[in-house]
């Protein structure tokens, strides 16, 4: 395997089973990995393990955060930490300017402060690259979850996909293979030409709710309220929902269980039910990501 990333230190902070498989990929392109919030995980061989976060912000090349980033205190996701790890003002002003934090989802509030010191942000999260790829296990996790919740097969089921984007495609295309009919909501003229094509049933956002009340199966990807008290009202009572959106979703989740709708929130899909492809992905995106941002004009790491 390629030694793109050789002697650059990167420390790995918090996350979930795929940092556990992105760590031993990015050391073999020749990585120095710190990791913070790995007390409690099985030993990783040549991993360093440090104290604190604190310790780690002045002493390496960049930051990698997990994708689901932190919650409105600050808290990092770290399934395997001892302690909490917090991303606070504190840690901020410790961070040099050469180096990036890289993280996959940063809140309204981490993008000011981010701003405001002149760190180097990067959200992979809005990525082409990443999000495409990891549309695959979001696509599949969600389908799993949908035939735990149903009293019915997928094959030859009503199924409606919110938004057609990088993950509703995959989601939609999935669907139709394994037989089910399927309808694309979506709001641009030639999204809605190519559900089309693709032979879906094309409805615009405006229609939804006249259409909604035959989904059996309900795939949201809009990180927006559409599945609002109004729109709850004209889904069947038997029908599912599988909500991939981003926290909060885009369900009225208290609504739909005083309706008697089973309604599911399915954020991080991809760290659920693949942690080692996900993992790998972001292994495969993250050196690009790494030697961009440390590699100055003329071709040089800066220090």
């Amino acid at each position: 395997m390629s030694a793109g990333l050789k002697g650059i230190r990167l420390a790995v902070i918090g996350g979930d089973e795929r940092e556990i498989y992105l760590i031993p990929e990015l050391q073999k392109q020749g990585a120095y990995i710190v990791g913070v919030g790995f007390e409690n995980a099985s030993p990783i061989p040549g991993l360093t393990l440090a104290p604190s976060l604190q310790d780690v912000v002045g002493q390496v090349d960049a930051l990698l955060f997990p994708m689901f980033g932190t919650d409105e205190r600050g808290v990092v996701k770290a399934k395997y930490s001892a302690s909490p790890i917090v991303l606070n003002k504190e840690v901020l002003r410790a961070i040099p300017a050469r180096v990036p934090l890289i993280i996959g989802f940063a809140r309204p509030a981490l993008r000011s402060i981010a701003e405001n010191l002149g760190i180097q942000l990067v959200e992979t999260a809005i990525l082409d690259e990443l999000a495409i790829l990891n549309s695959i296990p979001s696509a599949e996790g969600a389908i799993q979850m949908a035939m735990e919740s149903t009293t019915i097969t997928i094959h030859g089921s009503e199924s409606v996909v919110i938004g057609l984007g990088r993950s509703g495609w995959t989601l939609a295309r999935m669907l139709q293979g394994i037989g089910a009919h399927v309808t694309g909501v979506a709001r641009k003229p030639k999204v809605l030409a190519r559900a089309t094509e693709m032979g879906l049933h094309a409805v615009h956002f405006a229609d939804l709710e006249d259409e909604i009340g035959r989904a059996e199966i309900i795939f949201n990807t809009v990180p927006q309220p559409i599945l609002d008290r109004v729109m709850l009202e004209k889904v069947a009572r038997d029908a599912v929902i599988v909500d991939l959106a981003s926290i909060p979703g885009g369900t009225d989740f208290e609504y739909a269980q005083m309706l008697g709708i089973k309604a599911l929130l399915a954020p991080g899909l991809p760290g659920i039910v693949a942690p080692k492809t996900a993992g790998k992905i972001l292994a495969q995106i993250y050196p690009q990501l790494i030697l961009r941002h440390l590699t100055t004009g003329n071709g040089s790491f800066q220090s």
